[in-house]
């Protein structure tokens, strides 16, 4: 696939990180994860959180993580509807009160929610 050929790629336990190094909206970023064959990288644990945290400082941009706000619970999820069980937010966050239903991951590895429509960098998961 091209994403995997044209991006950087990381390998943490039995997951493949990988970007393309474009920049774009909660939705498009899932989208082109699951075209090919992938979804948007959603760590579970700190050494999955470091991985993803080297893609997002090798590019300089935060990058939206594969969870979001339940509609019903406003809960975190992963997208496939488990519920979260590692978290690395940032100081006082998550703050959004209902409005920022994405997450997005700092350069620091902290995790902030954020709106769905904000450009950010697209790290897929395989």
């Amino acid at each position: 696939s091209v994403l995997a050929l044209n991006g950087k790629m990381r390998k943490v336990g039995e997951k493949i990180l990988s970007s393309n190094g474009k920049r774009v909206d909660f939705a498009s970023a899932l989208q082109s994860c699951e075209e090919v064959g992938g979804t948007l990288a959603a760590p579970k644990n700190e050494e999955e959180n470091k991985a993803v945290m080297d893609i997002v400082k090798q590019y300089n941009q935060y990058a939206y993580l594969g969870i979001r706000k339940g509609d019903t619970s406003g809960q975190f999820k992963y997208i496939n509807g488990m519920p979260l069980n590692y978290s690395s937010w940032h100081q006082q966050e998550p703050n959004g009160k209902g409005t920022e239903k994405c997450v997005e991951m700092y350069t620091d590895g902290t995790w902030n929610d954020k709106k769905c429509n904000m450009y950010r960098l697209t790290v897929c998961q395989f």
